[in-house]
């Protein structure tokens, strides 16, 4: 498993082996640090995990090669319905992986992955 960036360790993310599809899971509980209105999760706090998501399934999809810079080019997120004050699960998935550029998306859930509560789909220029 990779190292959590910063941010992801600043609002209490950590990394779990995905079971269900392989590769690293980000898990962020519910608690002051992310909620915004009560009871629920701040949209920042939501997009930044879908952020860290994407960034880990990058990362381990070019694990083994010289590490690239990575610079978004551009990230869209969709919110779907409010993040409860529950555990929150987000995953990556690399779409494209190209010289220069990264397709990632990125979903985040609480009780189902099949009902995500926001996703996010970003475009990463790799500086080799």
């Amino acid at each position: 498993m990779i190292e959590l960036p910063p941010y992801a360790r600043l609002i209490g993310a950590t990394l779990q082996p995905d079971e269900e599809g392989g590769g690293s899971l980000l898990v962020l509980p519910f608690g002051d640090r992310v909620q915004g209105r009560p009871g629920f999760f701040h949209g920042g706090a939501l997009a930044g995990l879908l952020e860290m998501a994407a960034f880990t399934a990058l990362l381990e999809a070019l694990a083994g090669q010289d590490m690239p810079r990575i610079k978004p080019i551009n990230i869209t997120v969709d919110y779907m319905r409010g993040g409860r004050a529950r555990d929150t699960y987000a995953k990556g998935l690399v779409t494209r992986l190209g010289n220069r550029i990264a397709n990632v998306t990125a979903d985040a859930w609480q009780k189902d992955r099949a009902t995500p509560i926001a996703s996010a789909r970003l475009n990463l220029l790799l500086d080799r």
